[in-house]
């Protein structure tokens, strides 16, 4: 039989993913944004098959940026990077011993923010090749219609 705790710790998990999730990709916008780079963030890009379809798929979401060629490559490089600020959280949180990971709920929270803080290869990508992305700007990149505030 299952114990109350571990099931709480898997809740727990499924919770700090969704988070780390919503978190990862709001530091990526967060950069952009500071930059003043148009940008749209995507959740369940491309997907069709319903809730399961977009669980079973990647990615989950993504941050599509709208370069007018005039940015530095190093605003790209520091928004693809930015999750890993996620990990410093955890780290400076336990390491100041303001989080004990004494139970497995707390160690499920920090193992599904910390799996959340890794860079995904596409922002590996963006961060050694941005400016082959300046380089790639042209009139066929389109603005969104509407503002990322919608």
């Amino acid at each position: 039989m299952i114990e109350a705790n571990v099931v709480v710790a898997g809740v727990s998990l499924v919770l700090a993913v969704f988070v780390g999730l919503v978190a990862h990709e709001g530091l990526h916008a967060l950069v952009l944004r500071l930059a003043r780079v148009e940008y749209t963030v995507v959740y369940g890009p491309d997907r069709t098959g319903g809730a399961l379809g977009m669980l079973a798929s990647c990615p989950w979401a993504l941050v599509r940026p709208y370069p007018t060629g005039d940015e530095s490559p190093w605003i790209f490089r520091i928004s693809a990077l930015a999750p890993l600020a996620l990990a410093a959280l955890v780290f400076g949180l336990v390491g100041f011993d303001l989080v004990s990971l004494e139970s497995p709920v707390s160690v499920a929270v920090a193992i599904g923010i910390l799996g959340c803080s890794i860079p995904s290869p596409q922002d590996f990508s963006v961060a050694f090749y941005a400016h082959r992305l300046l380089e790639e700007v042209d009139d066929t990149f389109v603005l969104p219609t509407h503002s990322r505030a919608d």
